[in-house]
């Protein structure tokens, strides 16, 4: 298994969740929705209704520094929003 990479925790997502009871993971690029919602089932004990996924491209940056233009890129990463059923949550601070 082992498809989710960690949870996403922002401003955004934690509004998304309150309001939807939708959480977000980001995913390995090889992993379908059928492996996400079993891996989540599995490690938080909840019954997903729907998976959707996307596909992020990475990006160019470039900055300009002491020693000259230096050039990079973003890494490319897959994101999913899982949609837990009514009345159950997943709480990822439990274990802090």
């Amino acid at each position: 298994m082992a498809f989710i990479i960690k949870p996403l925790v922002t401003e955004k997502m934690t509004e998304i969740t309150e309001a939807q009871n939708k959480y977000g993971f980001i995913v390995k690029p090889e992993a379908n929705k059928l492996q996400i919602k079993a891996e989540v089932e599995a490690l938080y004990n909840v019954t997903v209704t729907d998976v959707n996924t996307m596909v992020y491209a990475g990006k160019n940056k470039s900055r300009y520094t002491r020693a000259g233009l230096l050039k990079g890129r973003t890494n490319a990463f897959k994101k999913a929003i899982v949609t837990v059923k009514e009345g159950e949550t997943i709480d990822f601070f439990s274990n802090i």
